[in-house]
C-alpha cells in the first residue's frame, strides 16, 4: 500500500497538471435533462420573439408605437417595424441557428436591454397599451425584461461559452 504521501506526488505528476495544452479548463458538459430544458427554453424564447415580432407588424402595430419613447429621434411607426423585423429574425435565429447560437443569445439579450427604456417610457408616461392599463401592471411586468435577458443567454449556452472562453 503507498503512503499519501506517494500518491500526491504521482497525482502531481500526470500530463493534465505538468502541460498546459493538456490541462482540463473546460466545464463539463450538461446533463441530458438539462440541453433538453435548454433546448426547449430557446425554442419558446424564439416562438415567442416571431410571434411578438409578426404583432409588431401586424395586430398589435399601434399599440406597439404607444410604447416607443418620445425621446427617440426616429419615427415610431419605423421603429416598431424595424424592432419587428429583428424580433422575427431573433427569433427564426434562435430556433435554427447552431454553428451561431452562443452569439445569437448575446445579441438576443443586447436587444431585450436595447428595447428596455420603452417599458420604462411606458410606466414613467402612464401609457396605457397591450393590456398594461395600471401602474401596477406596468410595475409588474419591469423585473421580466431582465429574465429574457438571461433566458436568451442560459437557453443559448452563450454564458456557459463565455465561462469557458474565460477559462482558458
Amino acid at each position: 500500500m503507498r503512503s499519501t504521501h506517494h500518491q500526491n506526488e504521482e497525482m502531481e505528476q500526470t500530463p493534465e497538471r505538468t502541460d498546459p495544452a493538456r490541462a482540463t479548463t473546460a466545464i463539463e458538459e450538461p446533463s441530458r435533462a438539462s440541453r433538453i430544458g435548454r433546448r426547449v427554453g430557446r425554442i419558446a424564447l424564439g416562438a415567442s420573439l416571431v410571434f411578438a415580432g409578426i404583432s409588431h407588424l401586424t395586430f398589435a402595430r399601434q399599440d406597439f408605437q404607444a410604447q416607443v419613447p418620445d425621446w427617440q429621434p426616429f419615427d415610431q411607426d419605423f421603429v416598431v417595424v424595424a424592432s419587428g423585423v429583428v424580433e422575427i429574425a431573433l427569433g427564426s435565429a434562435l430556433i435554427f441557428s447552431k454553428k451561431y447560437r452562443p452569439l445569437v443569445g448575446w445579441v438576443a439579450a443586447a436587444f431585450f436591454i436595447a428595447i428596455y427604456p420603452g417599458n420604462i417610457s411606458q410606466l414613467v408616461n402612464q401609457v396605457d397599451s397591450l393590456g398594461l392599463d395600471t401602474d401596477l401592471k406596468r410595475w409588474i411586468r419591469m423585473p421580466f425584461q431582465p429574465v429574457l435577458v438571461l433566458w436568451a443567454l442560459w437557453s443559448t449556452g452563450a454564458w456557459r461559452a463565455w465561462r469557458a472562453y474565460r477559462r482558458g
